[in-house]
């Protein structure tokens, strides 16, 4: 589906604007708001581009930079950090050759930070799209990106 079908889907009001960028962001698949997209929804609901900037900057779910195929939230919450979530940060950078908010030279993979996954009891924890993963250690991270390549592979 295109921007212009995702805008007709919606009346237009305020109160779509988070389910627009939603759908607009993951209609494509380097998961992006575009300025033209930004554009775009500001002159549908006729609110200001800066507005729609501002949302889609505030919430970490939209990005308004090319990102992977799959984007990858690692948990630097307190108890996630205490349960030892740097190393895990830190061997996700190395394994997948980025730094935070950067994507992985075959465009499969963005690496992101989250504030929280809302899954402390299996700290450490990183989200790959909308699938959670806990209780991660170097070994666990490595079978599960090894799953994610082969899947694109396969």
């Amino acid at each position: 589906m295109n921007r212009e079908e995702i805008l007709k889907k919606y009346e237009p009001t305020r109160e779509n604007l988070l389910y627009i960028l939603h759908d607009i962001q993951d209609s494509k698949n380097e998961k992006y708001l575009s300025e033209e997209d930004l554009v775009a929804v500001s002159r549908y609901l006729k609110i200001s581009r800066s507005e729609v900037v501002g949302v889609a900057t505030f919430y970490t779910m939209f990005s308004v930079k090319k990102r992977g195929q799959h984007i990858i939230r690692v948990c630097v919450s307190p108890p996630c950090q205490l349960m030892g979530g740097n190393t895990i940060f830190n061997y996700l950078r190395k394994t997948l050759g980025v730094k935070e908010g950067e994507t992985t030279s075959d465009n499969m993979f963005t690496l992101e930070s989250s504030s929280c996954l809302g899954v402390c009891a299996v700290a450490p924890a990183m989200m790959i799209d909308d699938q959670m993963f806990g209780n991660l250690t170097p070994e666990k991270i490595d079978e599960i990106i090894t799953r994610y390549r082969e899947k694109k592979n396969g």
